[in-house]
């Protein structure tokens, strides 16, 4: 597997090999003994999610669930595109509000680990994009939250996005109170 560093160094792009012939291909998605080989512990996985979008431009987000029962996500795309963001939302993090976004697609095979403590979206690049994700917590209703798509200055390239009642009434990041803290384990 291939480990990327972005610029939010908890923030990590995973490429796992493919091996492919005349009939298609054969990756192994999540090995945690080759994770754990290139340098990179993830917490146990508890809970699968798939999602559909049918229309280009779809944009979920930006999520999260509040601790206790704060997710870490394992993100990838099973058929289409999609620009996936993950947004440090530590109070207390020198990169607090700071986000990152990366291309996801079925072509490139890439995922995004995103850890706890920071907000999650995306939008989709193609029509009938499915995405799928591990979570490190299993979802909570209570904890669930959202923050205003377009509160950070983020470049979705979607002007006029599709959005779920919830999304386009989130509250904007400069008026939400962050339920998570940064702890420096240097």
């Amino acid at each position: 597997m291939q480990i990327e560093s972005t610029h939010l160094p908890e923030v990590q792009i995973i490429t796992p090999r493919r091996h492919g012939d005349s009939r298609g291909f054969f990756s192994e998605s999540w090995n945690r003994k080759a994770l754990l080989g290139a340098g990179l512990d993830l917490p146990e996985f508890v809970q699968d999610n798939h999602s559909m979008s049918h229309q280009v431009g779809t944009l979920r987000g930006l999520h999260y669930q509040a601790p206790p029962h704060a997710q870490g996500k394992l993100v990838r795309c099973g058929r289409g595109s999609l620009l996936d963001v993950a947004v440090d939302a530590r109070r207390g993090s020198p990169r607090y509000g700071r986000w990152v976004a990366a291309e996801l697609s079925y072509e490139n095979g890439r995922q995004l680990w995103i850890p706890a403590g920071f907000l999650h979206g995306f939008v989709t690049l193609q029509s009938d994009t499915e995405v799928v994700y591990k979570c490190t917590a299993h979802y909570d209703h209570a904890s669930d939250g959202s923050v205003l798509w377009n509160s950070l200055g983020i470049d979705w390239g979607a002007l006029d996005p599709h959005l779920s009642d919830k999304d386009r009434a989130a509250t904007p990041f400069a008026d939400w109170r962050s339920p998570f803290l940064y702890e420096d384990k240097a």
